[in-house]
């Protein structure tokens, strides 16, 4: 290759793309998850997200902590005289047992070598920016879909996951809480793309796990892709640089449903994770989700990895 003058092509308001070096190159193929932080309760689906962060933590190399975040019944109930010593203690048994349950349950995950795991607790409220604090220091977050069903998740906050997103700006692995946990996390990925900075950020947040997808299947809508001219970037590119292959399906018009849409198309490709944006925006101090990530956040049918 010959010789470029860089500066006068900018100048004259050329693209120039100059050849990676073969560091980049080997970065890109290296690229994995160091730390996961998977949230419990004393719910069963607890078990799976469990089971799920270990197994990416074994697949990867990274360590695991599983972080119990439960609201207390005592800090749950409204201020009462009639709330005596003896009602308060009892609570707290309650919130004790509860802890219990999960500490047993992760003690069991240890039985299984390969991974360093740690357990850690949140002792005071609110728990919710307890456990943002935490998921500063982590790559990924494994959560759990919310349970309107589950009693025994009571003391999590409905919007516990998209909170968790928001306030820490991590990437989250969402599990659904009806169905098996899927053999393999990321063996089928279906990566719902549009040209936004939070798809993007999930696109580079699930990386290590497009890495080693057997099928990797990019769902876009009309309007979502923009011309590529010679030279410029675009998703397959970025995704070949990583050594990720992956086959485009453009759809017809963005429907109103997308939400539904999307998983019904990740059914149809036999999908076991799904990659997307987070949308969302602020109002009067309270997030308020887009109405596809709403969707895919109540409805989910497998685990959806999702970044804000």
């Amino acid at each position: 290759m010959g010789l470029v003058d860089v500066s006068q092509a900018a100048a004259d308001g050329e693209l120039i793309r100059l050849p990676y070096c073969n560091l980049l190159t080997e970065s890109a193929m290296n690229a994995s998850f160091a730390q996961l932080l998977v949230h419990l309760d004393a719910s069963p689906q607890a078990v799976q997200r469990l089971e799920a962060a270990r197994r990416i933590g074994q697949a990867q190399g990274a360590a695991v902590t599983a972080l119990y975040a439960v609201t207390p019944h005592f800090v749950e109930l409204p201020f009462s005289p009639e709330i005596g010593p003896g009602i308060a203690a009892s609570l707290r048994g309650i919130d004790d047992a509860l802890r219990d349950r999960a500490r047993v349950v992760f003690e069991q995950s240890l039985a299984t070598p390969g991974v360093a795991m740690a357990w850690a607790e949140v002792r005071s409220d609110p728990i919710m920016a307890a456990f943002a604090q935490q998921a500063f220091y982590a790559d990924l977050l494994v959560l759990g879909q919310h349970n309107p069903f589950s009693a025994s998740s009571s003391g999590v906050p409905p919007d516990f996951a998209a909170n968790a997103m928001l306030m820490s700006g991590k990437p989250a692995l969402i599990l659904p809480y009806v169905g098996a946990l899927p053999g393999v996390i990321g063996d089928t990925v279906v990566i719902a793309w549009k040209p936004a900075r939070e798809a993007a950020r999930a696109v580079s947040a699930a990386m290590p796990l497009l890495k080693r997808a057997r099928r990797v299947v990019i769902l876009s809508w009309s309007g979502d892709d923009e011309p590529v001219e010679g030279g410029r970037l675009d998703l397959n590119g970025y995704l070949r640089l990583h050594g990720v292959e992956a086959t485009w399906q453009r759809e017809g018009a963005e429907p109103d449903a997308l939400g539904e849409l999307l998983l019904s198309r990740a059914f149809d490709l036999g999908a076991d994770l799904l990659v997307m944006g987070c949308y969302g925006h602020s109002r009067a101090r309270e997030w308020v989700l887009g109405g596809t990530s709403r969707t895919v956040l109540e409805s989910m049918t497998l685990p959806v990895l999702m970044v804000h």
